[in-house]
């Protein structure tokens, strides 16, 4: 039973995880918070819910979430970002990015209606039995691409030009400039890969919870923030392993205590150890390991 628990919370975990990462690597260049990057994660999602709509499989649905989620994520960065954050204040941009978050949320509504919405499953449920687990098909789909995306991202910022491009920036954009590195197309690649992953991660948590609603962004956007606090601020590694923590606590907390509690729980872990450990579980700037 317990084995099975902790399965379940890695696969919800991983999905937290990818918003958390988002976060990250936007602080980790910018040190800026991106408050709208809930509503993205939660546009990311409409769009898949569209293209599940329209008969598309599964992965054309991810894939359109997070072609979508990006594309939104760049224009974030032009309209939100670029225009203040030379102004060296904090302020600004937080204020920016709470009002297109609200934006955002308030055209989800006029589009598609303020009342949560099902999402179609990405195909027949199945029971899959590994061992004394029981998994369904829809959580090896959402635990193998969660773990896959991470996987691609951790090679993507270790092995690759634009990877290390984004390292050097998150490392000291000034000096990165002076020594002829493209920080704003940094910037940019670095919106536009936190946002599909959350697009990514808006499709993976719908079809885990089979619904939808306009102000779904807001309680994960929250979370994912925290995940980030908990990792430590600006590191890619440790957002990971925050989510899936938080994932594995959440779902005990369900399996074993009370479920209307379970934010409650996962949040009350937070701090606890962030009380003990106030840098985060492996520290607070960009890395990779």
């Amino acid at each position: 039973m317990l084995a099975q628990q902790l399965v379940n919370g890695l696969m919800l975990g991983g999905a937290y995880a990818l918003v958390a990462i988002g976060y990250t690597l936007i602080f980790g260049v910018l040190n800026l918070l991106h408050l709208a990057h809930g509503e993205v994660f939660m546009v990311g999602a409409y769009v898949g819910l569209t293209l599940a709509l329209a008969g598309f499989p599964p992965w054309v649905t991810l894939g359109g979430a997070m072609l979508a989620a990006a594309a939104l994520g760049v224009l974030v960065e032009r309209v939100a970002f670029r225009p203040v954050r030379e102004r060296g204040s904090h302020v600004t941009p937080l204020m920016t990015t709470i009002a297109v978050g609200l934006i955002l949320q308030h055209a989800v509504v006029k589009i598609f209606g303020a009342e949560p919405v099902a999402f179609p499953a990405p195909f027949a449920p199945a029971a899959i039995a590994l061992g004394p687990l029981t998994l369904s098909s829809v959580q090896l789909l959402i635990l193998a691409t969660s773990v896959a995306l991470m996987g691609a991202l951790e090679l993507f910022l270790r092995a690759t030009p634009l990877g290390m491009t984004i390292r050097a920036t998150a490392e000291n954009p000034t000096v990165a400039g002076l020594l002829g590195i493209n920080v704003s197309l940094a910037i940019v690649a670095t919106f536009a890969i936190a946002s599909a992953l959350a697009g990514a991660a808006g499709v993976l948590l719908a079809w885990n919870f089979t619904g939808l609603s306009p102000f779904f962004g807001v309680k994960v956007g929250l979370k994912g923030l925290a995940i980030m606090l908990l990792g430590g601020l600006g590191n890619v590694t440790g957002a990971m392993v925050g989510g899936l923590v938080v994932g594995v606590v959440e779902v005990l907390s369900v399996a074993y205590l009370a479920s209307s509690y379970r934010d409650a729980f996962a949040f009350a872990v937070m701090i606890v150890i962030l009380l003990v450990r106030p840098t985060g579980l492996l520290g607070a700037r960009l890395q990779t390991g």
